[in-house]
């Protein structure tokens, strides 16, 4: 085999048609079969990076000029041999197919894109994907560039429907989530431009989607998109639907984290709604909600302290704190939350005590018992003793009285009940090894007019 030209030319037209089927068959024409199978080669070298790696103009450039390249060689190789009908027959049926198939698919390439185009133009992404199935290898030689252009559109909408996943997920109030999918939004309009109404068409239906289903999901997303930067694009339009879904929202969560018990929360959003939105029709609502939510607050603190014991006495005896519901400390009977010792206190009347502290005025704090003053001092002759004088004494209740709804100190004082002293008799216990004299001191025996009578003063105004 042998690739030097024959001795006598060739009808170079008919090489040249032939060549211009870009299979070589031209240089069959010539006996070159070895530069045939090579240009044939490069040829399909070509078609293989136009169509998968280098989808731009300027190798497109490149191609043609292969082409053009491979029609003037042979013309030359050709040297003017003497004309050949039937063979510008066979290479006009070689050539012309093929350049009408790339004809062909160049003008259906152009359709396809047109397709793209205007579902690009309409935010659609699904139409997009649904006219790119319809690419293949053979089109995407004939009009590389256009197919370059409906592979970013694959890729736009592929990466829009991850970031549309996100928003999904964020509207249970995930921020992170919401994060993610704006940024991934952010990322399609950088680096595909061209396609900003499919990242419109998902903007538009995540919004379309608030308020959430949870109202403190749907806080938690407005808050974020608040803090969002304006960037110049389409994304920025997210912000406008804040001011009209965040303030029902805000309250709404309000009252949800105030059933919770979540009183701090609670608050901080009601709080929020008085601040970023004034003059909102729910304002009166909210102003309300703060209220509630700070009293919630305030006594379940309350509670919380009496509810924890430092010694005998709970720790609010030593950290008082206020409960702005609680009526104020004034003339008349304030009613009493007693805490402490209990020994006297429960015989007080029901009308100046309560076991419930949201119905309480006072926060008593009882100590210990301790001797009071003297009430009377009486001789006593025991068995075998003599006379002894047992001296009987009050009853001293040291006590701390806190006014609820301020959580300050109205008193800090020890009453003294009095009682009945000096009986005829009494009992006593003796000790082994020290004798059986009877004790030289006692408590009076109160009656509940006694105990009454000292406590009186804390309760009664």
């Amino acid at each position: 085999m042998s690739d030097s030209p024959r001795p006598t030319g060739d009808d170079p037209l008919a090489v040249a048609l032939a060549n211009a089927s870009l299979l070589g068959i031209g240089y069959l024409f010539l006996g070159r079969r070895g530069l045939a199978v090579v240009t044939g080669l490069v040829t399909l070298v070509l078609a293989v990076l136009l169509a998968s790696v280098v989808q731009a103009v300027w190798f497109e450039i490149i191609v043609v000029l292969w082409w053009a390249a491979l029609i003037a060689h042979g013309w030359t190789l050709a040297a003017r041999g003497p004309v050949r009908r039937r063979r510008r027959l066979i290479a006009a049926a070689t050539a012309l197919p093929v350049l009408l198939t790339v004809g062909v698919l160049r003008f259906d390439a152009s359709g396809i894109e047109e397709a793209t185009a205007k579902a690009r133009g309409s935010g659609d992404c699904a139409r997009a994907l649904a006219a790119q199935r319809r690419v293949w290898f053979g089109q995407r030689v004939a009009d590389a560039p256009l197919a370059a252009r409906g592979n970013e559109t694959v890729q736009a909408c592929r990466r829009i429907a991850a970031a549309e996943d996100k928003l999904a997920a964020a509207l249970s109030g995930d921020v992170n989530a919401l994060r993610a999918g704006f940024h991934g939004l952010t990322r399609v309009l950088a680096d595909l431009p061209g396609h900003e109404e499919m990242v419109r068409t998902v903007l538009d239906g995540f919004l379309r989607r608030l308020p959430a289903g949870k109202p403190c999901a749907t806080a938690a997303i407005t808050d974020e998109l608040l803090l969002r930067r304006a960037r110049g694009n389409v994304l920025d339009g997210a912000t406008a639907i804040v001011p009209q879904t965040a303030p029902a929202a805000l309250v709404r969560c309000g009252d949800d984290t105030m059933t919770a018990e979540d009183w701090a929360s609670a608050r901080m959003r009601y709080q929020q709604m008085l601040d970023e939105y004034p003059g909102h029709g729910l304002r009166g609502k909210a102003e309300d909600g703060v209220e509630r939510a700070t009293l919630a607050g305030e006594l379940a603190q309350v509670r919380a302290l009496l509810g924890e014991r430092f010694g005998d006495q709970p720790e609010y005896c030593s950290e008082p704190a206020k409960y702005s519901g609680a009526a104020p400390y004034g003339k008349g009977t304030n009613r009493a939350f007693f805490a402490g010792d209990d020994e006297y206190t429960g015989r007080l009347p029901g009308t100046w005590r309560t076991t419930d502290i949201a119905k309480a005025v006072l926060v008593v704090c009882v100590d210990e018992r301790e001797y009071g003053k003297v009430a009377q001092t009486c001789p006593y002759t025991g068995a075998g003793t003599g006379v002894t004088y047992v001296t009987f004494r009050k009853i001293a209740v040291p006590v701390k009285a806190y006014e609820l709804r301020t959580g300050k100190r109205v008193a800090d004082r020890e009453l003294q009940i009095g009682g009945r002293s000096c009986p005829s008799s009494f009992s006593y216990s003796s000790v082994p090894g020290l004798g059986s004299s009877p004790p030289s001191k006692k408590y009076v025996k109160p009656s509940t007019a006694d105990i009454r009578a000292a406590f009186g003063s804390l309760i009664t105004r």
